[in-house]
């Protein structure tokens, strides 16, 4: 398996594991979503429309993000599955060439950037939101 930029270049799972350009559109509507949701208690203050805009906006966002990465995940735990690598893992057997290589696939679909940049926009966006909503709720009043 070769690895460019800590990327897969060859493997079985390449469809799977790689960022394609429909993961970078299923990321960015995650981090529409994550604005929306955080932005509703925010915007409410200045229009119930616009939390409420908001709101659905996220909500639906969310919906397709995850709808996105159960999919994903369910294809390869299949896969997984159908291999029988973990139950050879865990009663110690040998693995064969074929299984290491397995393995190094699975890591290479692990090691998404764009996995850790969503995690990081979600806690940045949830300190912003909580900071804003303490402003408008018990500061500004």
């Amino acid at each position: 398996m070769a690895l460019r930029n800590q990327k897969c270049l060859h493997c079985s799972q390449a469809r799977y594991c790689r960022e394609s350009f429909l993961s970078l559109i299923f990321f960015v509507i995650g981090l529409i979503a994550t604005v929306a949701i955080r932005a509703v208690n925010f915007l409410h203050h200045y229009h119930a429309w616009y939390g409420k805009l908001a709101w659905y906006i996220g909500l639906l966002g969310f919906f397709l993000f995850f709808l996105y990465k159960f999919a994903s995940d369910s294809r390869r735990s299949a896969f997984l599955k159908k291999s029988g690598l973990a139950e050879k893992i865990q009663t110690g057997q040998q693995l064969s060439p074929d299984d290491r290589r397995l393995l190094q696939e699975v890591f290479c679909s692990l090691r998404s950037r764009r996995d850790t940049i969503n995690y990081f926009f979600i806690f940045l966006t949830s300190i912003v939101a909580l900071l804003l909503g303490i402003y408008t709720d018990f500061v500004k009043k």
